[in-house]
């Protein structure tokens, strides 16, 4: 309950205004890949909180958000809080600020690469070529900063807070990988 807790009220921070693309996402995926011992929770509950926070988001603002939901786009985000979460599954038992910062930087270099690519597949403004290919990449490159700082600030938020709480709290250290 504590590692669904941490992560839906991350998941919840999206709701606060932010930067473009700052966003706890790859964070919750890599710590729910991590901690939690059942291989089908770590991948549901991310899915799950932030498909909480996208209904509150679309209920708050509408537009995008709202439309968000019968595009292309959406199947490709939550594909990379999946697969972000499996690769969480590699910090199991091994959690350490340099992997946590490893896997952070990839899970957003994977984000950056999978939704620019599917901006390319989906945007009729983008010709079907390898130049139109470079133009989607090209126009992500200013939300690349905001997705790097996003993933590592809530990654010290919720690997350095839940290990703060692990040393504090005896019985959360047997529960979690």
């Amino acid at each position: 309950m504590v590692l669904a807790g941490l992560i839906l009220v991350a998941a919840l921070s999206r709701l606060l205004p932010h930067p473009p693309n700052f966003s706890p996402v790859a964070a919750i995926a890599l710590f729910g890949g991590a901690y939690f011992a059942s291989r089908n929770r770590a991948l549901i509950v991310p899915l799950v909180a932030m498909l909480i926070s996208d209904l509150a988001l679309a209920t708050m603002y509408g537009g995008i958000y709202a439309s968000w939901f019968s595009g292309f786009g959406v199947w490709l985000g939550y594909g990379c809080v999946a697969l972000t979460t499996v690769f969480g599954f590699g910090l199991r038992g091994r959690v350490g600020g340099a992997r946590v910062l490893g896997y952070g930087l990839a899970a957003s270099v994977l984000f950056f690469m999978v939704t620019n690519f599917g901006a390319w597949l989906a945007d009729p403004m983008y010709p079907k070529t390898i130049g139109g290919l470079g133009m989607a990449y090209t126009a992500g490159i200013p939300f690349f900063q905001w997705t790097v700082l996003g993933t590592l600030f809530y990654s010290a938020l919720l690997f350095g807070g839940f290990a703060l709480l692990r040393s504090r709290l005896p019985a959360l250290r047997a529960q979690t990988v």
